[in-house]
C-alpha cells in the first residue's frame, strides 16, 4: 500500500513539475516562434510598401488597392536613374550656377550646336543623363519573385489585406493613404491557442490592430509599420 502511495505521489510531483514547466516555457516558446514568423511578415510588408511608394511616384500620387496591378507594376515598371558626371565648383556655385541652369545651358548648346557659352562657364565635362532601369532589379534585386507580394508567410495561402483612401486637407489639397495588413490569426495558426487568444485580447483592449500592418487609411503615418 505504501508503495502504491509513493508511486501516486511521484506521479503527482511529475505532473506538477510538467505543469510548472509548461506555464514557464509555453509563453517563451510561443513568443520565440511568433517573433521568427513576424520577421518574414515584416519583410513582406516592407516590400509591399516599397512597391506602393514607387507606384505612387509614377501615378500622380495615387496608390493601388489591387495586388494584380501592383505586381504587374513591379514586374514591368522602369524607374528613372540620373547618371552624373562632373560637379559644380565652389566658384560656379557662388556665381549663381545651379544644376538646372547648367543643364538648360547644355540643352541649348545641343540644339544650336554652339558650345561657346558652355565652354566659357566651365561645363564641358558636366553631364546629367536619365537612364530608365527595371524597377524589380533596382528596388528588390535580380531574381525577386514579385508574385509573392500578395501572400502572407506561414499563412497557408492567405493574402494580405490592402486598402487605399483619398482624402483632403482643410485647404482642399488632396492626398492619398494606403495600408496593408494581416491579422495574427492568418500567420500564427498552429501555435498555442491560449497564448494567441490572450495576445489578440490584449491588442484589442489597447485598441490596436491585432496583427501586423504598414500604413493607415484613417490616420496619416507616413506608411509606418505598427512595429516601427
Amino acid at each position: 500500500m505504501k508503495t502504491v502511495f509513493n508511486i501516486i505521489l511521484a506521479a503527482c510531483v511529475v505532473g506538477l513539475l510538467y505543469l510548472c514547466y509548461e506555464s514557464i516555457m509555453g509563453p517563451i516558446q510561443f513568443n520565440k516562434e511568433k517573433d521568427a514568423r513576424e520577421e518574414q511578415i515584416k519583410a513582406r510588408l516592407i516590400d509591399i510598401r516599397k512597391a506602393q511608394v514607387e507606384y505612387r511616384s509614377l501615378h500622380g500620387g495615387r496608390y493601388t488597392d489591387s495586388f494584380d496591378s501592383l505586381i504587374t507594376f513591379v514586374k514591368t515598371a522602369k524607374l528613372p536613374f540620373i547618371k552624373k558626371e562632373g560637379v559644380l565648383s565652389d566658384d560656379q556655385l557662388e556665381a549663381g550656377m545651379t544644376e538646372e541652369k547648367a543643364m538648360a545651358m547644355i540643352s541649348k548648346a545641343k540644339r544650336t550646336n554652339n558650345w561657346k557659352e558652355v565652354q566659357a562657364a566651365g561645363l564641358m565635362n558636366f553631364k546629367r543623363d536619365t537612364i530608365w532601369v527595371a524597377m524589380v532589379d533596382t528596388i528588390y534585386g535580380r531574381g525577386y519573385n514579385a508574385d509573392s507580394l500578395r501572400y502572407v508567410p506561414f499563412g497557408n495561402g492567405a493574402t494580405f489585406e490592402m486598402a487605399i483612401k483619398e482624402d483632403s486637407t482643410k485647404s482642399g489639397a488632396k492626398f492619398y493613404l494606403f495600408e496593408a495588413k494581416t491579422p495574427y490569426t492568418a500567420y500564427l495558426t498552429g501555435l498555442n491557442k491560449q497564448e494567441l487568444d490572450a495576445l489578440i485580447d490584449m491588442q484589442t483592449k489597447l485598441e490596436r490592430f491585432p496583427g501586423l500592418k504598414v500604413g493607415d487609411i484613417e490616420v496619416p503615418n507616413n506608411n509606418a509599420g505598427n512595429w516601427e
